[in-house]
């Protein structure tokens, strides 16, 4: 068991949790991080600053809306009315890179101008995430008593809805009156929200925010098949399922990445036995050794009959998990598949069949994940391998994705054409994992933080 692991141990125990391949593993367990050669703080240096060439084009184009439109140099707000989404999802970026000026111009923004008193549906699984989760982190790293008031506001707002009858959330909460809508959910909408509502509780003390996020998750585990799987689509109110399509892609992902960070944040052992339990159905029946590499597919929940060969962009989160539950073996051979489906297309694609190598859905809307899987292998083994890829990473989005103003998304990753799109997990996750990849492992220290999947770093004060 490695350093970070015995750092853990009180609440993790690495042997309860790892699967018999982790266990298997124990002379390549993970080691304590070494320090950061040199060449690493050149490149956190460089991402620093296509961070501030992606920011300035924000802050000239589109300050004070939800998004840059990089091609066109216009705007775009989610709801009609922005919601400040950029400026909140970065704003932990900035702290975390020392960008004080840009750090303190977002921050007096939001505290100033941000207000959730709107009459506007907003889905309540994506402003968790990068909304309150950004308000909650950023809040833990200033002090600003202002972005907790923001964050207690939104909160309140948005648990109408967990009102349905299972306890499930539904998909769309209006901010103003309170009214639900979208009865037909997914485990990651309905999964991914303890870490922010948790956090939020042990903020405030107030438990109501913790409960409703916990009831919402066990609910949503109780109904997983008799072989131990999730589906892809599930009626919030009858509680049954509606798509029986199992997975670890979009749809299902950060449901299995809330069970195993909210036992590693909250200690919470009720998270341990179910990511324990998931893991092993998972890793029991989605796994596919191909020629082409080591994958994780599509089954029926039921039979675990294999339904798809299809593995993606946002699959490619899943070694970080298995790294940080100790399976390290798994973790290593998942991220070497992703690197391939990456370096075979010189940027990865939104998803590809593994069996044929091809391309099934063509866009990459500036992922983070396999970044972030790089992330967490290089801080759990030391390998300078996961540096070299994360070059191959920076230097592939500097070349296919840059602008003149700042980053832009592709619509196609064969021709490489561009899209008009930058979303805000851009400056939330991918800028910031690749920075975190290359600085000393004290810029971040995960035996005291737990990043959401939005990567808002959560600190374990309480």
């Amino acid at each position: 068991m490695g350093v970070w692991l015995r750092r853990f141990s009180l609440i993790l125990c690495a042997a309860c949790f790892a699967s018999p391949c982790a266990a298997q593993e124990k002379s390549s367990a993970p080691r304590a991080a070494a320090p950061a050669a040199a060449g690493d703080a050149a490149m956190a240096q460089r991402v620093r600053e296509e961070f501030l060439h992606a920011w300035t084009g924000y802050k000239q184009y589109a300050w004070g809306h939800d998004e840059l439109k990089p091609l066109s140099k216009g705007f775009h707000d989610w709801y009609g009315d922005s919601l400040y989404m950029t400026p909140v999802d970065a704003l932990d970026t900035m702290i975390l890179m020392g960008l004080d000026t840009q750090a303190k111009e977002a921050r007096e923004l939001i505290d100033k101008n941000l207000s959730f008193d709107r009459d506007v549906y907003v889905k309540n699984f994506e402003i968790t995430i990068r909304m309150l989760g950004g308000l909650l982190s950023s809040y833990q790293l200033t002090g600003d008593k202002r972005l907790l008031e923001l964050a207690e506001d939104l909160g309140n707002r948005l648990l109408p809805a967990f009102g349905s009858p299972t306890g499930m959330p539904y998909m769309f909460v209006n901010l103003k009156t309170g009214a639900v809508r979208g009865n037909v959910s997914n485990p990651a909408e309905i999964g991914t929200l303890l870490i922010e509502f948790g956090t939020l509780s042990k903020i405030t003390g107030k438990p109501v925010y913790y409960d409703k996020a916990k009831r919402a998750l066990v609910e949503l585990y109780s109904r997983r098949s008799a072989i131990g799987l999730a589906g892809s689509a599930i009626n919030v109110e009858t509680g049954e399922w509606t798509d029986p399509d199992s997975h670890i892609s979009g749809g299902i992902d950060s449901y299995y990445e809330y069970l195993l960070k909210s036992w590693l944040l909250f200690g919470d052992k009720d998270c341990q036995r179910m990511w324990e339990t998931s893991a092993a159905a998972v890793n029991k029946y989605l796994t596919y050794d191909a020629p082409t590499g080591f994958w994780y597919g599509h089954v029926n929940m039921n039979t675990g009959a294999r339904a798809a060969n299809d593995f993606g962009a946002l699959d490619a989160y899943f070694p970080g998990e298995l790294a940080l539950s100790g399976d390290l073996d798994r973790a290593r051979r998942l991220e070497d598949s992703a690197y391939k489906m990456w370096t075979t297309f010189g940027i990865e694609p939104e998803e590809i069949n593994y069996t044929t190598m091809k391309v099934v859905q063509n866009g990459y809307p500036l992922r983070p994940e396999i970044i972030e899987s790089a992330f967490y292998l290089r801080r759990l083994t030391s390998d300078p391998r996961y540096l070299a890829m994360g070059q191959t990473f920076f230097d592939s989005l500097v070349k296919y994705c840059r602008t003149d103003v700042a980053y832009a998304a592709l619509s196609n990753v064969e021709t490489k054409e561009k899209t008009d799109s930058l979303e805000s997990f851009f400056f939330a996750e991918t800028l910031k994992y690749l920075y975190l990849l290359f600085s000393p492992p004290g810029k971040l220290d995960l035996t005291k933080v737990v990043l959401n999947t939005e990567a808002h770093p959560m600190q374990r004060t309480w």
